[in-house]
C-alpha cells in the first residue's frame, strides 16, 4: 500500500508518521508538499499533526486552502482512505470533510499526556484490527481538541456510528473526568458517513513501538492495511 504524508508549513509529526509507515510497517510512503496537486499514485493520504501555518488564525483554517486539499477532497470522494491526526483532524473539519468544529480546551491550557480511548465501531477501514469496546492507550498533545457540533449533528454521528473513539477511564467507562478537553460526547475520533475519512486527536504514530511505551496505535495503521 502506498501512503502520502502531507507536509504543511508547521507540520511536526510528519516524520513520525512516515517512520511508522515506512520502517515499522515496511510500506511505501512519501512526503507530499502542501502545494502539490498530483496524489493519484497514493492509496491512503495522511494529514499529520503539528501547527500548520502556526495556527495563527484558527487551527487548520489556513491549511484548508492549500492546493493539495482540493486533490484530497477528490481522493476522498473516490472512496479512498484519508486519516487526519490532531492538526490533521482540525484541517479535515475546516475543509468540510468531517462535520463539526474544534474549540479551545475547556481548561484553556495545552494538554499533553496519555489518555484512554474506547473503540466504538470496528467496522471501518481504520478500526478493523481492534475489538469492540477495546480500550486503547494513546498520547494527546493539543490546545484545541474540544470537539463541538450542534445536537442534530451529534445525534447523526451517534445514529450512523460515526463516533469511532471516545475518551474513557482505564476501564473503558465514559466519565467527565476522563475527558481531557471538554469534547462533546467525549469524542476523540470520528469518520465521515462513507467511513473512508477519519479524524482523531490522539497520536497513534506515537504509540506504535514498544520503545515508546505502547503499541496500541499500530492497530489503527494495520487496520488501514487490512482494508487494502
Amino acid at each position: 500500500m502506498k501512503f502520502g504524508v502531507v507536509v504543511f508549513p508547521g507540520s511536526n509529526c510528519d516524520y513520525d508518521c512516515y517512520h511508522v509507515l515506512k520502517h515499522v510497517l515496511n510500506q511505501q510512503a512519501e512526503f507530499v508538499w502542501h502545494k502539490d496537486w498530483d496524489i493519484k499514485k497514493f492509496d491512503c493520504i495522511v494529514l499529520p499533526g503539528g501547527f500548520s501555518y502556526g495556527d495563527y488564525l484558527r487551527t487548520g483554517a489556513i491549511a484548508r486552502f492549500s492546493p493539495v486539499m482540493e486533490s484530497i477532497v477528490h481522493h476522498s470522494n473516490q472512496g479512498k482512505p484519508v486519516i487526519g491526526i490532531c492538526n490533521g483532524f482540525q484541517i479535515l473539519l475546516e475543509a468540510g470533510l468531517l462535520p463539526g468544529a474544534m474549540l479551545r480546551n475547556d481548561s484553556l491550557k495545552f494538554v499533553c499526556r496519555h489518555v484512554y480511548l474506547r473503540v466504538e465501531n470496528t467496522e471501518t477501514p481504520f478500526t478493523r484490527k481492534t475489538k469492540k469496546d477495546e480500550v486503547l492507550r494513546l498520547p494527546i498533545a493539543h490546545g484545541e481538541g474540544n470537539y463541538f457540533a450542534p445536537k442534530p449533528v451529534l445525534d447523526g454521528l451517534i445514529k450512523n456510528r460515526q463516533i469511532l473513539l471516545r475518551y474513557t477511564d482505564e476501564t473503558g467507562t465514559v466519565t467527565e473526568g476522563a475527558n481531557p478537553n471538554g469534547s462533546r460526547e467525549n469524542i476523540a475520533g470520528i469518520c465521515n458517513l462513507k467511513g473512508n475519512v477519519f479524524g482523531l486527536m490522539p497520536h497513534p504514530e506515537r504509540a506504535s513501538e514498544r520503545e515508546l511505551g505502547s503499541t496500541d496505535g499500530i492497530k489503527i495503521f494495520k487496520s488501514i492495511l487490512s482494508s487494502s
